[in-house]
């Protein structure tokens, strides 16, 4: 699989060798905030889980998680929740090609019509 590539290399998608301890400690935090409702961290899981399993989604949210903590103590700044619509709202248009593109393929056909600007 094609996990990282560099100048046409194909490396290794596996996480290095490092502190086992807190490896542990964001695996549980990753799990945990993985399953609380409504959260950026159950919306990165459930897309993650959907295409490359269970199990590497809780790592990437961990790596998730800790690259957050690096920069709340480098910069002082307080955590933002930042929903789990974030990522829909990033490119409402990709998103609405998806759905359309998966209704198509159950066999409805589709028709978008513009809902009215609030006035």
């Amino acid at each position: 699989m094609n996990f990282l590539s560099a100048a046409g290399k194909r490396r290794s998608g596996k996480t290095t060798p490092g502190n086992r301890w807190l490896r542990s400690a964001l695996n549980q935090a990753a799990w945990s905030a993985s399953h609380s409702k409504g959260s950026y961290f159950q919306a990165q899981y459930r897309r993650l889980a959907a295409r490359r399993g269970k199990k590497r989604a809780v790592i990437a949210v961990g790596h998730t998680l800790l690259v957050i903590i690096y920069h709340m103590l480098k910069y002082e700044r307080d955590y933002v929740e930042l929903g789990a619509d974030y990522l829909d709202q990033l490119d409402p248009q990709r998103v609405t090609r998806y759905l359309v593109k998966r209704l198509e393929r159950l066999g409805y056909e589709v028709t978008l019509t513009p809902e009215k600007a609030a006035a």
